[in-house]
């Protein structure tokens, strides 16, 4: 309406807002960042296991009586030990991902994005590289970078093809980053190895999506800052950004429009 003064989001993401029009008229924005990088990157790392080790599968085995006697190759998956890790989007969200998977042995980090950040990437000794050599070169895909126009369907036909059969991809940023049409093909084809998705187009995703027929794609409902503590702080901060807001003085988050 014409008396909006202030909006205050309960997320980092600010896709859903109508930003040229919001700065237009003057109106201040709160979002949550910072509060909720440990809780989606845990999530990241969680999802990714869960499809590079196929544990949701796996899990449904033992429920149909698929478990039978033992053999040397059934539910093999990849594992992280010595391989390589593209993050598309080395902010926040990206660069806790990485720190909490290279104990696990990751050999090379690289990553992508609007530039490169030398001083975020020295940490992990990540490499900055076009998102075609990412594609190529990686064993496991992170995204985790905003949607922006310029990240829109990024992850297409064209970046599943350069991927290898072997590589597993995981998206928690924004669904609309993914060409969800060009990823059944690459899954269903086996042009690449598995996918885990926290977010999808639309949300939530219809049950008869084609996604959720395929074996090798673990796809959860948006539950990246999903846990009691964060999101408890998450409407704390919400609320303290809408009360500062109101009151004319400066909000603990406030996006810079």
């Amino acid at each position: 309406g014409p008396g909006l003064k202030v909006i205050s989001t309960l997320s980092v993401g600010f896709d859903h807002l109508a930003l040229d029009e919001i700065k237009k008229r003057g109106i201040r924005v709160g979002y949550t960042p910072d509060v909720l990088t440990d809780a989606t990157a845990e999530l990241s790392v969680a999802l990714l296991l869960s499809a590079c080790r196929r544990l949701p599968e796996a899990a449904e085995q033992v429920k149909s009586g698929g478990w039978t006697t033992w053999k040397p190759l059934w539910m093999c998956g990849y594992g992280l030990s010595d391989s390589t890790v593209g993050i598309i989007g080395l902010g926040r969200i990206g660069q806790a991902v990485a720190r909490r998977l290279k104990p696990f042995g990751v050999r090379k980090f690289l990553y992508t994005g609007s530039g490169p950040k030398p001083e975020s990437a020295a940490e992990f000794g990540a490499e900055f590289v076009p998102l075609t050599r990412l594609a190529e070169e990686s064993d496991f895909v992170l995204v985790t970078c905003a949607l922006t126009p310029a990240t829109q369907g990024m992850c297409n036909k064209d970046f599943f093809g350069r991927m290898k059969k072997t590589s597993v991809f995981v998206n928690t940023s924004r669904g609309a980053v993914v060409n969800q049409e060009d990823l059944y093909n690459a899954l269903a084809s086996g042009q690449i190895a598995a996918a885990g998705l926290d977010v999808t187009t639309p949300e939530p995703l219809p049950t008869d999506h084609p996604l959720l027929s395929l074996k090798n794609c673990v796809i959860l409902p948006h539950i990246g800052s999903a846990t009691y503590a964060t999101r408890s702080t998450m409407a704390v901060l919400a609320a303290n950004n809408l009360l500062a807001g109101l009151r004319g003085e400066p909000m603990p988050h406030e996006l810079k429009l």
